[in-house]
Protein backbone atom coordinates (compact mmCIF):
# COMPACT_ATOMS: atom_id res chain seq x y z
CA UNK A 1 0.00 0.00 0.00
CA UNK A 2 3.26 2.50 -0.63
CA UNK A 3 1.74 6.36 -0.85
CA UNK A 4 2.63 9.11 -0.14
CA UNK A 5 1.17 11.57 2.53
CA UNK A 6 1.13 11.76 6.32
CA UNK A 7 0.29 9.05 9.16
CA UNK A 8 -2.46 10.04 11.69
CA UNK A 9 -2.72 8.05 14.51
CA UNK A 10 -5.64 8.43 17.05
CA UNK A 11 -6.10 7.60 20.56
CA UNK A 12 -10.19 7.40 20.84
CA UNK A 13 -11.20 8.79 24.10
CA UNK A 14 -11.44 6.89 27.13
CA UNK A 15 -11.63 7.86 30.89
CA UNK A 16 -11.80 11.39 31.93
CA UNK A 17 -9.33 13.69 30.53
CA UNK A 18 -7.86 14.61 33.76
CA UNK A 19 -7.17 11.61 34.46
CA UNK A 20 -4.96 11.59 30.83
CA UNK A 21 -1.34 10.12 30.53
CA UNK A 22 0.83 10.40 27.32
CA UNK A 23 -0.68 8.07 25.32
CA UNK A 24 2.52 5.97 25.10
CA UNK A 25 2.09 3.46 22.49
CA UNK A 26 1.13 6.27 19.85
CA UNK A 27 4.68 7.97 21.19
CA UNK A 28 6.36 4.96 20.22
CA UNK A 29 4.65 4.80 16.23
CA UNK A 30 6.05 8.19 16.32
CA UNK A 31 9.43 7.41 16.99
CA UNK A 32 9.45 4.76 14.48
CA UNK A 33 7.75 7.22 12.47
CA UNK A 34 10.09 10.14 12.74
CA UNK A 35 12.19 10.80 9.60
CA UNK A 36 10.37 8.45 7.57
CA UNK A 37 7.06 9.67 7.10
CA UNK A 38 5.11 12.56 8.82
CA UNK A 39 3.12 11.80 11.56
CA UNK A 40 0.67 13.74 14.47
CA UNK A 41 -1.54 12.17 17.18
CA UNK A 42 -5.01 13.10 18.01
CA UNK A 43 -5.58 12.48 21.36
CA UNK A 44 -9.11 11.62 21.95
CA UNK A 45 -8.92 12.18 25.88
CA UNK A 46 -8.14 15.88 25.66
CA UNK A 47 -9.26 16.81 22.13
CA UNK A 48 -13.05 18.99 23.06
CA UNK A 49 -14.23 16.70 19.82
CA UNK A 50 -11.98 13.89 18.88
CA UNK A 51 -13.94 13.23 15.79
CA UNK A 52 -13.82 16.51 14.38
CA UNK A 53 -9.85 17.08 15.48
CA UNK A 54 -9.32 13.72 13.05
CA UNK A 55 -11.26 14.69 10.31
CA UNK A 56 -9.45 18.35 10.61
CA UNK A 57 -6.37 17.01 10.08
CA UNK A 58 -6.91 14.98 7.32
CA UNK A 59 -8.32 17.33 5.49
CA UNK A 60 -5.23 19.45 5.72
CA UNK A 61 -3.00 17.63 3.82
CA UNK A 62 -2.79 13.90 2.21
CA UNK A 63 -2.98 11.00 4.70
CA UNK A 64 -1.51 7.32 4.02
CA UNK A 65 -3.18 6.04 6.53
CA UNK A 66 -4.86 6.40 9.98
CA UNK A 67 -3.97 4.37 12.94
CA UNK A 68 -6.34 3.65 15.98
CA UNK A 69 -5.17 2.09 18.97
CA UNK A 70 -8.04 0.24 20.75
CA UNK A 71 -8.36 -1.63 24.16
CA UNK A 72 -10.78 -3.92 24.75
CA UNK A 73 -13.68 -2.28 27.43
CA UNK A 74 -15.41 1.47 26.52
CA UNK A 75 -12.83 2.58 23.96
CA UNK A 76 -13.85 0.07 21.33
CA UNK A 77 -16.94 2.66 21.56
CA UNK A 78 -15.74 5.37 20.42
CA UNK A 79 -13.09 3.79 18.34
CA UNK A 80 -15.67 2.71 16.17
CA UNK A 81 -17.02 6.14 16.04
CA UNK A 82 -14.04 7.87 15.61
CA UNK A 83 -12.94 5.45 12.43
CA UNK A 84 -16.72 5.21 11.08
CA UNK A 85 -16.65 9.02 10.44
CA UNK A 86 -13.49 8.69 8.69
CA UNK A 87 -14.60 6.32 6.36
CA UNK A 88 -17.30 8.10 5.78
CA UNK A 89 -15.66 11.45 4.53
CA UNK A 90 -12.06 9.66 3.75
CA UNK A 91 -13.26 6.63 1.87
CA UNK A 92 -9.97 6.26 0.72
CA UNK A 93 -7.80 6.14 3.42
CA UNK A 94 -6.86 3.13 5.07
CA UNK A 95 -7.62 2.60 8.44
CA UNK A 96 -5.37 0.79 10.81
CA UNK A 97 -5.81 -0.74 14.34
CA UNK A 98 -3.56 -1.63 17.13
CA UNK A 99 -3.67 -2.52 20.37
CA UNK A 100 -4.88 -5.26 22.84
CA UNK A 101 -8.24 -5.28 21.23
CA UNK A 102 -6.91 -6.45 17.84
CA UNK A 103 -4.47 -8.78 19.28
CA UNK A 104 -6.74 -10.49 21.21
CA UNK A 105 -9.93 -10.37 19.16
CA UNK A 106 -8.42 -10.22 15.62
CA UNK A 107 -11.24 -11.80 13.45
CA UNK A 108 -13.67 -9.96 15.84
CA UNK A 109 -11.58 -6.36 15.18
CA UNK A 110 -11.27 -6.74 11.37
CA UNK A 111 -15.22 -7.83 10.96
CA UNK A 112 -15.84 -4.49 10.03
CA UNK A 113 -16.23 -2.16 6.47
CA UNK A 114 -14.36 0.60 8.77
CA UNK A 115 -11.21 -1.38 9.18
CA UNK A 116 -9.10 -2.28 6.50
CA UNK A 117 -5.66 -3.53 8.43
CA UNK A 118 -4.79 -4.76 12.12
CA UNK A 119 -1.37 -4.58 13.72
CA UNK A 120 -1.34 -7.47 16.23
CA UNK A 121 1.34 -6.79 19.23
CA UNK A 122 4.09 -4.66 18.96
CA UNK A 123 3.48 -2.04 16.09
CA UNK A 124 6.69 -0.43 15.55
CA UNK A 125 8.25 -2.42 12.81
CA UNK A 126 4.62 -3.39 11.29
CA UNK A 127 3.40 0.01 10.72
CA UNK A 128 6.34 0.83 8.70
CA UNK A 129 6.31 -2.52 6.96
CA UNK A 130 3.25 -1.99 5.83
CA UNK A 131 3.66 1.84 4.61
CA UNK A 132 6.31 0.71 2.50
CA UNK A 133 4.67 -2.45 0.98
CA UNK A 134 3.54 -1.70 -2.59
CA UNK A 135 1.24 -4.64 -3.48
CA UNK A 136 -0.95 -7.67 -2.05
CA UNK A 137 2.38 -9.97 -1.96
CA UNK A 138 4.65 -7.74 -0.18
CA UNK A 139 1.45 -7.22 2.14
CA UNK A 140 1.64 -10.57 2.60
CA UNK A 141 5.04 -10.41 4.27
CA UNK A 142 4.25 -8.57 6.98
CA UNK A 143 4.82 -10.10 10.27
CA UNK A 144 2.14 -9.30 12.63
CA UNK A 145 -0.55 -8.19 9.79
CA UNK A 146 -4.49 -9.01 9.78
CA UNK A 147 -5.86 -7.84 6.36
CA UNK A 148 -8.20 -8.33 4.24
CA UNK A 149 -7.62 -9.94 0.92
CA UNK A 150 -10.45 -9.43 -2.16
CA UNK A 151 -12.94 -9.91 1.18
CA UNK A 152 -11.21 -12.72 2.46
CA UNK A 153 -9.29 -12.63 5.98
CA UNK A 154 -5.94 -13.40 6.05
CA UNK A 155 -3.29 -13.53 9.88
CA UNK A 156 -0.09 -13.15 8.81
CA UNK A 157 2.52 -14.97 11.24
CA UNK A 158 3.01 -13.29 14.23
CA UNK A 159 6.05 -10.84 14.79
CA UNK A 160 8.87 -12.02 17.06
CA UNK A 161 9.29 -9.22 20.05
CA UNK A 162 11.50 -6.29 19.51
CA UNK A 163 13.64 -5.07 22.63
CA UNK A 164 13.26 -1.38 23.98
CA UNK A 165 16.61 -1.04 22.82
CA UNK A 166 16.24 -1.48 19.18
CA UNK A 167 13.35 1.35 19.13
CA UNK A 168 14.29 4.83 18.67
CA UNK A 169 14.02 7.22 21.78
CA UNK A 170 10.78 8.86 22.39
CA UNK A 171 10.28 12.29 20.91
CA UNK A 172 8.68 14.42 23.24
CA UNK A 173 9.81 17.63 21.60
CA UNK A 174 7.21 16.80 19.44
CA UNK A 175 4.01 16.09 21.55
CA UNK A 176 1.70 19.36 21.30
CA UNK A 177 1.58 20.53 25.09
CA UNK A 178 3.78 17.84 26.83
CA UNK A 179 3.86 19.74 29.73
CA UNK A 180 -0.35 19.17 30.02
CA UNK A 181 0.03 15.32 30.18
CA UNK A 182 2.62 15.92 33.72
CA UNK A 183 -0.61 15.86 36.03
CA UNK A 184 -1.31 16.36 40.04
CA UNK A 185 -0.72 12.63 41.55
CA UNK A 186 -0.05 11.56 45.08
CA UNK A 187 3.32 10.97 43.92
CA UNK A 188 4.07 14.49 42.98
CA UNK A 189 2.77 17.77 41.07
CA UNK A 190 3.43 16.84 37.88
CA UNK A 191 3.71 12.97 37.28
CA UNK A 192 4.68 11.65 34.07
CA UNK A 193 3.98 8.31 32.53
CA UNK A 194 6.45 5.78 31.18
CA UNK A 195 7.37 2.29 29.89
CA UNK A 196 10.85 0.59 30.28
CA UNK A 197 9.78 -3.41 30.47
CA UNK A 198 7.86 -4.74 27.96
CA UNK A 199 6.01 -8.11 28.37
CA UNK A 200 6.04 -10.49 31.18
CA UNK A 201 7.51 -14.55 31.59
CA UNK A 202 4.77 -15.53 33.55
CA UNK A 203 1.19 -17.10 32.63
CA UNK A 204 -1.87 -16.15 34.52
CA UNK A 205 -4.79 -17.40 32.72
CA UNK A 206 -6.84 -14.12 32.76
CA UNK A 207 -4.29 -11.50 31.76
CA UNK A 208 -4.35 -10.07 28.11
CA UNK A 209 -0.36 -9.56 28.83
CA UNK A 210 0.13 -13.36 28.08
CA UNK A 211 -1.60 -13.40 24.64
CA UNK A 212 0.09 -10.09 23.71
CA UNK A 213 3.90 -10.87 24.56
CA UNK A 214 3.30 -14.71 24.94
CA UNK A 215 5.48 -15.19 28.21
CA UNK A 216 8.62 -12.91 26.53
CA UNK A 217 9.92 -10.18 28.76
CA UNK A 218 12.14 -7.37 26.98
CA UNK A 219 14.13 -5.31 29.65
CA UNK A 220 15.00 -1.39 29.05
CA UNK A 221 18.74 -0.53 30.07
CA UNK A 222 18.78 1.45 32.50
CA UNK A 223 21.06 4.35 31.36
CA UNK A 224 18.07 4.56 28.32
CA UNK A 225 15.80 5.16 31.00
CA UNK A 226 17.43 7.62 32.84
CA UNK A 227 18.05 9.70 29.84
CA UNK A 228 14.17 9.36 29.57
CA UNK A 229 13.11 10.33 32.52
CA UNK A 230 15.97 12.85 33.25
CA UNK A 231 14.82 14.56 29.90
CA UNK A 232 11.25 14.58 31.42
CA UNK A 233 12.30 16.36 34.78
CA UNK A 234 15.18 18.44 33.59
CA UNK A 235 13.11 20.02 30.43
CA UNK A 236 9.58 20.07 30.95
CA UNK A 237 9.56 19.64 34.92
CA UNK A 238 8.55 16.55 35.86
CA UNK A 239 9.24 15.78 39.46
CA UNK A 240 7.67 11.90 39.44
CA UNK A 241 6.93 8.82 37.47
CA UNK A 242 4.16 5.85 36.83
CA UNK A 243 5.49 3.25 35.46
CA UNK A 244 3.37 1.39 32.80
CA UNK A 245 5.53 -1.83 32.48
CA UNK A 246 4.04 -5.03 32.69
CA UNK A 247 6.21 -6.16 34.87
CA UNK A 248 8.65 -3.99 35.63
CA UNK A 249 11.00 -5.85 38.73
CA UNK A 250 11.55 -9.22 36.48
CA UNK A 251 14.38 -10.69 38.52
CA UNK A 252 16.07 -9.31 41.15
CA UNK A 253 19.89 -9.24 39.47
CA UNK A 254 18.33 -7.04 36.78
CA UNK A 255 16.19 -5.00 39.30
CA UNK A 256 19.44 -4.03 41.05
CA UNK A 257 20.54 -1.42 38.41
CA UNK A 258 17.29 -0.23 37.75
CA UNK A 259 16.69 0.77 41.56
CA UNK A 260 20.59 2.08 41.27
CA UNK A 261 19.33 4.37 38.43
CA UNK A 262 15.65 5.68 40.07
CA UNK A 263 17.55 6.78 43.36
CA UNK A 264 20.09 8.45 41.14
CA UNK A 265 16.88 10.36 39.29
CA UNK A 266 15.78 11.30 42.79
CA UNK A 267 11.43 10.93 41.52
CA UNK A 268 8.85 9.24 43.50
CA UNK A 269 7.39 6.46 41.26
CA UNK A 270 4.92 3.88 41.73
CA UNK A 271 5.05 0.42 39.87
CA UNK A 272 3.44 -2.95 39.07
CA UNK A 273 5.32 -5.76 40.37
CA UNK A 274 4.87 -9.70 41.66
CA UNK A 275 4.62 -11.19 45.20
CA UNK A 276 6.91 -13.81 44.70
CA UNK A 277 9.81 -11.44 43.59
CA UNK A 278 9.97 -8.97 45.69
CA UNK A 279 9.44 -11.40 48.40
CA UNK A 280 12.87 -13.03 47.47
CA UNK A 281 14.73 -9.92 47.52
CA UNK A 282 17.63 -9.98 49.94
CA UNK A 283 17.75 -6.64 52.73
CA UNK A 284 20.16 -5.28 50.64
CA UNK A 285 18.27 -4.82 47.66
CA UNK A 286 15.08 -3.52 49.65
CA UNK A 287 17.28 -1.36 51.06
CA UNK A 288 17.85 -0.18 47.47
CA UNK A 289 13.89 -0.09 47.28
CA UNK A 290 13.44 1.86 49.92
CA UNK A 291 16.29 4.56 48.49
CA UNK A 292 14.77 4.79 44.64
CA UNK A 293 11.71 6.58 46.20
CA UNK A 294 9.02 3.74 45.53
CA UNK A 295 5.74 5.23 46.96
CA UNK A 296 3.80 2.71 45.99
CA UNK A 297 3.45 -0.50 43.72
CA UNK A 298 0.65 -2.58 42.56
CA UNK A 299 1.11 -6.45 42.96
CA UNK A 300 -1.64 -9.55 42.14
CA UNK A 301 -2.18 -11.03 45.42
CA UNK A 302 -5.13 -12.27 43.52
CA UNK A 303 -6.62 -15.10 46.03
CA UNK A 304 -6.15 -16.19 49.81
CA UNK A 305 -5.63 -19.89 48.56
CA UNK A 306 -2.76 -21.68 46.84
CA UNK A 307 -4.78 -24.15 45.36
CA UNK A 308 -6.65 -21.09 43.36
CA UNK A 309 -3.19 -19.75 42.91
CA UNK A 310 -2.01 -22.43 40.94
CA UNK A 311 -5.66 -23.22 39.08
CA UNK A 312 -4.95 -19.30 37.77
CA UNK A 313 -1.20 -20.25 36.98
CA UNK A 314 -0.55 -17.49 38.75
CA UNK A 315 3.15 -19.12 39.45
CA UNK A 316 3.20 -17.21 43.97
CA UNK A 317 2.01 -18.37 46.88
CA UNK A 318 0.18 -16.68 49.85
CA UNK A 319 2.86 -16.52 51.58
CA UNK A 320 4.71 -14.32 49.00
CA UNK A 321 1.92 -11.75 49.82
CA UNK A 322 2.01 -11.64 53.03
CA UNK A 323 5.84 -11.32 53.27
CA UNK A 324 5.73 -8.36 50.91
CA UNK A 325 3.16 -6.76 53.27
CA UNK A 326 5.58 -6.94 55.79
CA UNK A 327 8.64 -5.61 54.06
CA UNK A 328 6.65 -2.91 52.42
CA UNK A 329 5.56 -1.53 55.91
CA UNK A 330 9.59 -1.34 57.29
CA UNK A 331 10.04 0.56 54.21
CA UNK A 332 7.19 2.75 54.22
CA UNK A 333 6.20 1.86 50.66
CA UNK A 334 2.31 1.20 50.17
CA UNK A 335 1.60 -1.79 48.65
CA UNK A 336 -1.15 -2.30 46.42
CA UNK A 337 -2.70 -5.54 46.15
CA UNK A 338 -5.29 -7.01 43.94
CA UNK A 339 -7.28 -9.77 44.53
CA UNK A 340 -9.62 -11.30 41.44
CA UNK A 341 -12.93 -13.28 42.78
CA UNK A 342 -15.61 -15.40 41.40
CA UNK A 343 -13.97 -17.78 39.16
CA UNK A 344 -16.13 -19.80 37.05
CA UNK A 345 -15.38 -23.17 38.98
CA UNK A 346 -16.43 -22.27 42.23
CA UNK A 347 -17.53 -18.26 42.03
CA UNK A 348 -19.30 -17.93 45.69
CA UNK A 349 -16.65 -20.43 47.50
CA UNK A 350 -13.17 -18.36 48.00
CA UNK A 351 -14.85 -14.65 48.73
CA UNK A 352 -15.62 -15.20 52.42
CA UNK A 353 -12.04 -16.69 52.61
CA UNK A 354 -10.67 -13.69 50.49
CA UNK A 355 -12.20 -10.99 52.79
CA UNK A 356 -10.49 -12.57 56.00
CA UNK A 357 -7.08 -12.81 54.30
CA UNK A 358 -7.72 -8.86 53.33
CA UNK A 359 -8.56 -8.02 56.52
CA UNK A 360 -5.37 -10.33 58.02
CA UNK A 361 -3.03 -8.18 55.49
CA UNK A 362 -4.54 -4.55 56.75
CA UNK A 363 -3.82 -5.68 60.60
CA UNK A 364 -0.12 -6.89 58.77
CA UNK A 365 -0.27 -3.39 57.64
CA UNK A 366 -2.64 -1.05 57.71
CA UNK A 367 -1.10 0.77 54.87
CA UNK A 368 -2.13 -2.28 52.15
CA UNK A 369 -4.56 -0.41 49.35
CA UNK A 370 -6.97 -3.04 48.31
CA UNK A 371 -8.30 -3.51 44.73
CA UNK A 372 -11.78 -6.08 44.07
CA UNK A 373 -11.80 -7.38 40.92
CA UNK A 374 -14.03 -10.27 39.20
CA UNK A 375 -12.23 -12.90 37.61
CA UNK A 376 -12.34 -12.49 34.16
CA UNK A 377 -10.57 -14.61 31.48
CA UNK A 378 -9.21 -13.48 28.45
CA UNK A 379 -9.38 -16.29 25.64
CA UNK A 380 -7.89 -15.69 22.59
CA UNK A 381 -10.27 -16.13 19.92
CA UNK A 382 -9.53 -19.18 17.42
CA UNK A 383 -8.12 -17.52 14.37
CA UNK A 384 -6.80 -18.71 11.47
CA UNK A 385 -10.26 -20.29 10.33
CA UNK A 386 -10.13 -18.78 6.75
CA UNK A 387 -8.08 -19.60 3.78
CA UNK A 388 -4.49 -20.90 3.64
CA UNK A 389 -2.81 -17.63 5.04
CA UNK A 390 -4.95 -17.94 8.45
CA UNK A 391 -3.82 -21.71 8.55
CA UNK A 392 -0.12 -20.52 8.10
CA UNK A 393 -0.95 -18.06 10.78
CA UNK A 394 -2.27 -20.45 13.94
CA UNK A 395 0.26 -23.03 12.94
CA UNK A 396 3.13 -20.04 13.91
CA UNK A 397 1.32 -19.20 16.78
CA UNK A 398 0.92 -22.70 17.81
CA UNK A 399 5.03 -22.98 17.76
CA UNK A 400 5.67 -20.66 20.46
CA UNK A 401 5.44 -21.10 23.95
CA UNK A 402 2.13 -21.69 25.11
CA UNK A 403 -0.60 -18.30 25.20
CA UNK A 404 -4.25 -18.18 26.93
CA UNK A 405 -6.62 -21.47 25.81
CA UNK A 406 -7.86 -20.43 22.33
CA UNK A 407 -11.75 -20.43 23.03
CA UNK A 408 -14.89 -19.46 21.42
CA UNK A 409 -16.53 -18.93 24.57
CA UNK A 410 -16.73 -16.56 27.57
CA UNK A 411 -15.64 -18.98 30.40
CA UNK A 412 -16.16 -22.74 29.86
CA UNK A 413 -20.22 -22.11 29.94
CA UNK A 414 -20.55 -18.54 29.06
CA UNK A 415 -21.61 -17.13 25.89
CA UNK A 416 -19.65 -17.46 22.46
CA UNK A 417 -17.33 -14.37 21.83
CA UNK A 418 -18.24 -11.26 19.82
CA UNK A 419 -17.29 -11.56 15.97
CA UNK A 420 -18.12 -8.30 15.28
CA UNK A 421 -16.39 -4.87 17.11
CA UNK A 422 -20.25 -3.39 17.74
CA UNK A 423 -21.09 -6.77 19.56
CA UNK A 424 -17.59 -5.94 21.80
CA UNK A 425 -19.26 -2.73 22.74
CA UNK A 426 -22.72 -4.06 24.28
CA UNK A 427 -22.63 -2.96 28.46
CA UNK A 428 -22.77 -6.46 29.33
CA UNK A 429 -19.47 -7.32 27.35
CA UNK A 430 -17.74 -4.36 28.90
CA UNK A 431 -18.43 -4.78 32.61
CA UNK A 432 -17.07 -8.64 31.76
CA UNK A 433 -13.71 -7.67 30.35
CA UNK A 434 -13.14 -4.69 32.55
CA UNK A 435 -13.70 -7.15 35.53
CA UNK A 436 -16.59 -5.69 36.49
CA UNK A 437 -18.68 -8.94 36.41
CA UNK A 438 -19.20 -12.42 34.76
CA UNK A 439 -21.97 -13.94 33.07
CA UNK A 440 -21.64 -16.59 35.78
CA UNK A 441 -22.35 -14.93 39.18
CA UNK A 442 -25.31 -14.86 40.67
CA UNK A 443 -27.20 -11.19 42.04
CA UNK A 444 -25.95 -12.21 45.48
CA UNK A 445 -22.39 -12.64 45.15
CA UNK A 446 -21.58 -9.42 42.92
CA UNK A 447 -23.60 -7.54 45.88
CA UNK A 448 -21.57 -9.41 48.45
CA UNK A 449 -18.48 -8.36 46.85
CA UNK A 450 -19.59 -4.48 45.86
CA UNK A 451 -20.70 -4.16 49.36
CA UNK A 452 -17.45 -5.49 51.19
CA UNK A 453 -15.33 -3.17 48.56
CA UNK A 454 -17.55 -0.24 49.48
CA UNK A 455 -17.25 -0.42 53.26
CA UNK A 456 -13.03 -1.60 52.86
CA UNK A 457 -12.62 1.70 50.43
CA UNK A 458 -14.55 4.00 52.90
CA UNK A 459 -12.86 2.74 56.17
CA UNK A 460 -9.31 2.85 54.73
CA UNK A 461 -9.49 5.73 52.20
CA UNK A 462 -7.13 5.50 49.33
CA UNK A 463 -4.42 7.25 49.70
CA UNK A 464 -4.32 8.01 46.17
CA UNK A 465 -7.01 10.71 46.83
CA UNK A 466 -4.42 13.21 47.13
CA UNK A 467 -7.13 16.05 46.60
CA UNK A 468 -9.53 14.56 49.55
CA UNK A 469 -10.22 16.92 52.18
CA UNK A 470 -9.19 15.71 55.85
CA UNK A 471 -12.42 16.16 57.16
CA UNK A 472 -14.31 13.90 54.05
CA UNK A 473 -11.24 11.59 54.52
CA UNK A 474 -12.45 10.98 59.02
CA UNK A 475 -16.16 11.26 58.18
CA UNK A 476 -15.96 8.25 56.05
CA UNK A 477 -13.65 6.22 58.12
CA UNK A 478 -15.87 6.77 61.11
CA UNK A 479 -19.20 5.94 59.24
CA UNK A 480 -17.74 2.48 58.38
CA UNK A 481 -15.79 1.66 60.89
CA UNK A 482 -18.82 -0.13 63.03
CA UNK A 483 -19.19 -2.63 59.86
CA UNK A 484 -16.09 -3.34 59.15
CA UNK A 485 -15.22 -3.84 63.22
CA UNK A 486 -18.78 -6.03 63.17
CA UNK A 487 -18.20 -7.80 59.46
CA UNK A 488 -21.84 -6.46 58.97
CA UNK A 489 -20.84 -5.33 55.32
CA UNK A 490 -24.61 -5.96 53.39
CA UNK A 491 -26.48 -2.99 52.46
CA UNK A 492 -24.49 -0.19 53.45
CA UNK A 493 -26.94 2.94 52.83
CA UNK A 494 -25.10 5.01 54.74
CA UNK A 495 -22.41 4.66 52.67
CA UNK A 496 -23.66 4.89 49.28
CA UNK A 497 -25.08 8.26 50.68
CA UNK A 498 -21.66 9.42 51.89
CA UNK A 499 -20.52 8.87 49.05
CA UNK A 500 -22.44 10.94 47.25
CA UNK A 501 -21.29 13.97 49.55
CA UNK A 502 -17.78 12.88 49.75
CA UNK A 503 -16.81 11.76 45.95
CA UNK A 504 -14.37 9.00 46.42
CA UNK A 505 -11.54 8.15 44.44
CA UNK A 506 -11.51 4.24 42.86
CA UNK A 507 -8.58 3.49 41.48
CA UNK A 508 -9.54 0.27 39.77
CA UNK A 509 -11.10 2.79 37.23
CA UNK A 510 -9.30 6.08 37.52
CA UNK A 511 -5.57 4.52 38.49
CA UNK A 512 -3.32 7.38 39.81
Amino acid sequence: MAASGAVLLINPRMGEAKNAGLPLSLVHLGAALEGVWPWDIVDGKRAPDPVRAALARLSARPHALCGVTVMPGPQVVTAIEISAAIRRAFPAVPIVWGGYFPTLYPDAAINAPYVDYLVRGQGEQTLLDLLAASDADAIRKVAGLTWKDAGRIVHNPDRPVIPPAALPRLPYERIDDIAGYLRPTFLGRRTAVYQSALGCRYKCSFCGVVSMWNGKTALEAPERMTLALGALRDRWGADAVQFFDHNFFDKEETSIPMLEALARLNMPYWCFARTDTLAKFSAGTWEKVRRSRMRMTFMGAEAASDAVLARMQKGSRVEHTIEVARRCRENGIIPEFSFVLGGPEDPEGEIETTFEFIRRLKTLNPESEIILYFYSPTPQRRRGAQGEQGEQGEKAQQAGAPRLPVLDNYGPTGPALPTTPEEWTQPEWISWVCHEDAPWLTPRTRRRVKDFARVLACRFPTAQDHRLPRIGRLALRGLASWRYATRIYDHPWELRLARRLVRLREPQRQSL
